[in-house]
């Protein structure tokens, strides 16, 4: 087997946990988990998945950007696929089930359709990003969006901290740059794309539910904003003459925070990165630059949360007399997932016992992309304290096998959309 583990007579949790950690041992660093896009580790990465997806009785390959793909024929070749996927690349010392669970749940169902001897009237395709991170060349989703066919191929001339170009990292990694098109799928090739994921926050726990239905992948607004005052001296300048930029910033973040505390409809905003200058503890600041992060399940929340937090922050600059530059450095629009597959979702969880529950996902997922090429449905399977991109992640054994059951339930008695 290629993977090295015996999987007869085990649970699918049981199976899924082992191959959970035996990808995590793949890593650049011995006492942290690191795989990012296009490196030796992500290549070591990529055939031991490949050699699960055969063991479960699918065609594998790596497609033009180093994605796994495996196929599983339907009660006839060529039928459309309904396509199972998620990442298998990580932020750096990174948790082990962010993404993998995806990945590594959906070839454990079509492993067991497979011993079964079970075939659907129609394809099964399980899909392992290659990177969705975005850590390596600064630009996320690039496996999905070379599936979905919306590849920006001038981030193929981005270059990493040592310098490389993602063109040169292609080459070295045995792909051909030229060919990414060859990745892209079309809408008539999908009957719907599913995604199984961690939660990455503590709302599944809180229930004391191990999974749950997703409504939405939440839009961001992302900004950068630049006040600038006077600095000067922390001992002579009086309180009400001076033009404190990090007085105004601090400000600037508690209006933010207390603008998302009373949204009725999901926002959220975080400032998770400050820098003021001149950094001495006996000047005032004379310059602070920080960032905005805005999410909501939908863009028009989101929008309008981020027009009038954006008022706000230029009311605070004008009464403090500082000078204010904000700018939209990324935006993403909602992906909200289907109805009817939500609904397919919701029956499998009923059926295996579980009260259903929706939630919506702050986090980006490769659904983003998908959903221009197919309807998109995700699980959310619990992680414990809701932690993630931390090498606290963690996903009960009893949790990963609810999950599995579901999405197998789910693909069992899958049913396309009419029309």
């Amino acid at each position: 087997m290629g993977a090295g583990i015996a999987v007869q007579n085990m649970s699918l949790g049981e199976e899924i946990v082992g191959r959970i950690n035996e990808l995590g041992a793949i890593s650049e660093d011995a006492d942290k988990l690191t795989r990012i896009y296009l490196s030796k580790e992500l290549r070591i990465a990529a055939d031991l998945i490949l050699g699960w997806m055969r063991d479960a009785g699918m065609r594998a390959d790596l497609d033009a950007i180093g994605n796994v793909c495996g196929r599983y024929e339907g009660d006839r070749p060529g039928l459309p696929c309904l396509m199972l996927g998620s990442h298998y690349d990580t932020v750096r010392d990174a948790g082990k089930w962010d993404g993998p669970l995806g990945v590594i749940t959906a070839i454990s169902c079509v492993a067991e359709l497979n011993r079964r001897g079970q075939r659907l009237p129609f394809a099964i395709e399980v899909v392992g990003f290659a990177d969705e991170e975005g850590v390596r060349f600064a630009s996320t989703l690039l496996g999905s969006r070379a599936v979905a066919g919306t590849f920006d191929e001038s981030v193929l001339a981005t270059r990493d901290r040592d310098g490389v170009s993602m063109r040169d990292a292609l080459v070295q990694f045995g792909l051909d740059p030229d060919h990414i098109g060859a990745a892209a799928r079309t809408r008539r090739e999908l009957l719907a794309y599913l995604e199984l994921h961690i939660e990455q926050g503590p709302v599944l726990e809180a229930q004391n539910l191990p999974v749950g239905v997703v409504t939405a992948i939440a839009g961001a607004t992302r900004l950068a904003a630049r006040l600038t005052g006077m600095a000067g001296h922390a001992g002579t300048v009086p309180m009400a003459l001076r033009r404190d930029a990090l007085s105004g910033a601090a400000e600037c973040m508690m209006a933010i925070e207390q603008f998302c505390r009373t949204d009725t409809h999901g926002l959220v905003g975080t400032v998770g990165y400050l820098h003021a200058t001149p950094g001495a503890t006996n000047v005032i600041p004379g310059q602070v630059s920080f960032t905005i992060d805005m999410r909501a399940p939908a863009d028009m929340h989101r929008k309008r949360g981020v027009t009038d937090v954006v008022r706000q922050i230029e009311a605070i600059a004008k009464r403090r007399d500082l000078s204010l530059q904000l700018d939209v450095t990324h935006e993403n629009r909602t992906a909200p997932c289907a109805p009817w597959l939500k609904q397919q979702i919701a029956r499998a969880i009923a059926a295996e016992g579980y009260p259903v529950f929706e939630l919506p996902s702050g986090a980006g997922h490769d659904g983003m992309a998908m959903i221009d090429i197919a309807d998109v449905g995700m699980i959310f399977v619990r992680c414990r304290g809701g932690i993630s991109h931390n090498p606290a992640e963690h996903v009960e054994l009893a949790d990963a096998d609810a999950g599995a059951r579901v999405l197998l339930r789910v693909i069992e008695n899958f049913r396309p959309r009419e029309g």
